[in-house]
Parts: structure tokens; C-alpha cells; sequence
């Protein structure tokens, strides 16, 4: 099969192309680097052209408010592209969660782009991940203040990018799914006690505050963003850290 994987330099992508490559396929990296530009169209046709599959896995350059803009324009104008290339699945990466956190404009551009797809011409997939793993540096960095780190308790369910990358390529190869399939990590944190265990691995000596107002994971009520009746993927947050 053909694969046009958009976003397919970034963390998610690179990985995906290289898992459909090895299993037989032809997976083609597509991104700004390459010449193909999701707002402007620049490139789309092209990228997608006989391609069995699309796999979209581009990325807000903010999370504000204008995420709501590039997912409408993105999705409408890959979503044409695919329709006149005859694609028969539109595969994308959302988040577990999304539609319970409607305070955040970045998760409710995220069920923007679900509902876009969904609303869509083209047999689709939609795989909902909780948080990588990769991203709590970024996470600590937010509100970290000389040698503390505030952070909430919000329940965290973390996985690794590479499990993340295995099941959207395992998904993109199968049959259009026409709803959700999620994923998650194997164990729940509360997001200030990951926050110790990664700061003490590293070596650092920068203490954890607990506050329930700190950063953007302050907003999200109780548990959703966990969900153990998910797809569970092997990897523990210890063994990713060693």
C-alpha cells in the first residue's frame, strides 16, 4: 500500500514512515521541508496523489486560539486533496480526553479536526493517544521558577511516542476504523508525583510544589485524560526514562 504521511519529519511521523517502510509499504514523509504546506494547499496535491492512505499527522504551531484556524483549514484542504486523489482512508492523532477539557482552545481544536474528519467524504481513522511521554520536560518547564516546579495532581496517563507510532501505523494499515480507537500507557500518575520522578532521575534537585492552579493541565477535571479501558502499550514510564 501507499501511504502520504503529513507531518511525516515529526516525532510521530518520522517514526510512522519508518514502521510502514520496514513492513513492506511505501510510507512518504511529507512536511513543510519538503515543499508541502497544509494552510496555503502548496504541495498537497501532489503529496497525496496515489496514495492509497493519508495520514495526517501536522501539528498546531501554537496552542491558542488560532489552533481552531489551522485544523479547519488544514483538514479542509487535505481532505479535498485526498477526495480527488481517490484515497480510501484518512487516518489522524487526537488526544484521550479532548471533548471533557472544553476550556482549553488547543483540545477543542483537536475535536474540531475529529468532527471535520468525521463529517468527511473519505472512510476515516481516529486514534486517540493519552500524553507522551516525551513531552513532560516541556511540561515542567512551564512553570518552573528558579528551584521549584509547580504542577496540579491531574491524573496522567503516560506513553511513549514509539507505542503512539506503532498503533497509528497499525491502524492505517488496516481497515478504516469510522469512529475511535485509543490508546494509553500502562500506568496513572498524578502529574506532580511524575514530575518527582522525572526531576529526580535527571538528577535534578528542583522540588515540586503541589498547586492546583499551575500551568494548563489546571484546568482539566478529575480523570479524563486517562482512560485504562484504552489500548494499553508496553512500555512503563521507568523503563522510557533508563
Amino acid at each position: 500500500m501507499k501511504f502520504a504521511v503529513i507531518g511525516g519529519t515529526g516525532l510521530i511521523g518520522s517514526q510512522v514512515v519508518k514502521i510502514l517502510n520496514a513492513a513492506g509499504h511505501m510510507a512518504v514523509p511529507h512536511s513543510q521541508s519538503t515543499g508541502v504546506d497544509v494552510i496555503s494547499g502548496q504541495g498537497l496535491d501532489e503529496a497525496v496523489a496515489g496514495a492509497d492512505v493519508v495520514v495526517n499527522l501536522t501539528n498546531s504551531p501554537t496552542f491558542d486560539e488560532a489552533s481552531l484556524a489551522f485544523f479547519q483549514t488544514s483538514m479542509d484542504n487535505l481532505l479535498t486533496a485526498a477526495r480527488k486523489s481517490g484515497a480510501g482512508h484518512f487516518v489522524i492523532l487526537s488526544i484521550v480526553g479532548a471533548d471533557q477539557v472544553p476550556e482549553l482552545d488547543y483540545y477543542r481544536a483537536k475535536v474540531l479536526q475529529e468532527d471535520i474528519l468525521a463529517a468527511g467524504p473519505i472512510p476515516y481513522s481516529i486514534i486517540r493517544a493519552t500524553q507522551f511521554m516525551e513531552f513532560m520536560d516541556a511540561v515542567l518547564s512551564w512553570t518552573a521558577d528558579g528551584d521549584t516546579v509547580r504542577l496540579p495532581a491531574t491524573p496522567i496517563q503516560p506513553i511513549a511516542s514509539k507505542d503512539v507510532a506503532d498503533a497509528v501505523a497499525e491502524v492505517a494499515a488496516g481497515t478504516p476504523l469510522n469512529g475511535i480507537h485509543s490508546i494509553g500507557g500502562p500506568e496513572i500518575f498524578p502529574l506532580d508525583e511524575l514530575g518527582r520522578i522525572t526531576l529526580s532521575h535527571n538528577g535534578d534537585n528542583r522540588t515540586v510544589v503541589t498547586d492546583p492552579t499551575a500551568g494548563m493541565f489546571a484546568v482539566v477535571k478529575g480523570d479524563v485524560l486517562t482512560d485504562m479501558d484504552a489500548h494499553l502499550a508496553p512500555t512503563h514510564y521507568a523503563d522510557w526514562l533508563s
